[in-house]
């Protein structure tokens, strides 16, 4: 495995702090190559962010660790999400670029519901999230058990 190494840049990137856990957030799930944590605006109830560790912006700069663990983090933390909330699907899906609003990479897992708009979720609309805010604690411990048992092999 190769050592990660920042750079004057990513001591600066929003994404890069909250990968090496540098600032508080709701991991849960983390290996050498990216950290998993609940979104802070969630959409839905289990919406995590999985972020690369090394400083990418574009799923293309990525060396074969790291898109070897974050597919492996997908699929381990969908079938945890899929396990813990019962959603009708999930999506996962990546903003890059003048989108992205960490200026780093960071993959979205996030539970749906059957004949919930998800346009929202590309616009600027407020969602009425705020009993999910309040219970990120709750949720990151009940996500983040289930992934350790799943992962305990």
């Amino acid at each position: 495995m190769k050592e990660i190494r920042k750079t004057a840049h990513e001591t600066q990137c929003l994404g890069c702090t909250l990968a090496n856990m540098e600032m508080d957030a709701h991991v849960v799930y983390e290996d050498n190559f990216v950290t998993c944590i609940l979104d802070h605006d969630p959409f839905n109830e289990g919406h995590v962010l999985i972020l690369p560790k090394g400083h990418f912006r574009f799923i293309d700069e990525f060396d074969a660790d790291a898109a070897a663990a974050l597919m492996a983090a997908a699929q381990l933390l969908s079938r945890a999400v899929r396990a813990e909330f019962a959603p009708d699907g999930i999506s996962i899906c990546q903003n890059g670029g003048s989108f992205d609003d960490l200026t780093h990479f960071h993959m979205h897992v996030v539970p749906r519901m059957q004949d919930q708009d998800f346009s929202s979720f590309y616009t600027d609309e407020v969602w009425d999230n705020g009993d999910l805010k309040a219970k990120l604690p709750e949720t990151r411990e009940r996500l983040a058990k289930l992934v350790e048992e799943m992962t305990a092999v």
